[in-house]
C-alpha cells in the first residue's frame, strides 16, 4: 500500500512502460518552466520540455534524459506520456556529443534554410543526454 507522501509515478512511451512505482517527488521541465510534483498536487496537465527528469524513490534518486511529451498530474498519480526518455545507460555520449555540435553549429550559420526552433530542441535534448550523464 502507498504511503501518504508517495503517489504512482507512470512513464509510459510509444515502445514500452519506461518506469511505474510510487515516488516521493518528480521534477521536470515543461514548457511554463521547471516543475517539482509531491503527493497532493493541484490537477494539472503540462507540455514536457527537453531535459533531465529527476525522480525521487524513498531509497534512492533516479535521473533520466526526457526529451518530450505531456503530463497528467493528479492528487495520487503522475502519467507522463513521452516520445522519448533515456535512462543514463541508454545513451550514447559520442551520439549526443555529436548532436550538440551539429545543433549548434546550425543555430551559428543562421542560414535562411535554418530551422531555428528545431535546432534549438534538437540542442536542449543533445545537452540533457549529456548533462544526465555527468
Amino acid at each position: 500500500m502507498a504511503e501518504k507522501n508517495t503517489f504512482l509515478l507512470r512513464i509510459i512511451t510509444p515502445d514500452r512502460i519506461f518506469y511505474e512505482n510510487q515516488v516521493e517527488m518528480v521534477e521536470f521541465n515543461t514548457t511554463e518552466g521547471e516543475i517539482g510534483i509531491l503527493a497532493g498536487h493541484v490537477p494539472l496537465t503540462v507540455i514536457v520540455k527537453p531535459g533531465i527528469l529527476c525522480i525521487s524513490e524513498p531509497e534512492e534518486e533516479k535521473l533520466a534524459a526526457l526529451h518530450s511529451g505531456f503530463a497528467e498530474i493528479l492528487q495520487d498519480r503522475v502519467t507522463i506520456l513521452a516520445e522519448v526518455i533515456e535512462w543514463p545507460d541508454e545513451i550514447d555520449q559520442e551520439r549526443a556529443s555529436a548532436a550538440k555540435a551539429r545543433a549548434e553549429e546550425r543555430l551559428r550559420s543562421k542560414t535562411p534554410e535554418t530551422d531555428i526552433a528545431r535546432a534549438e530542441t534538437a540542442l536542449q535534448r543533445a545537452m540533457a543526454r549529456i548533462e544526465v550523464l555527468k
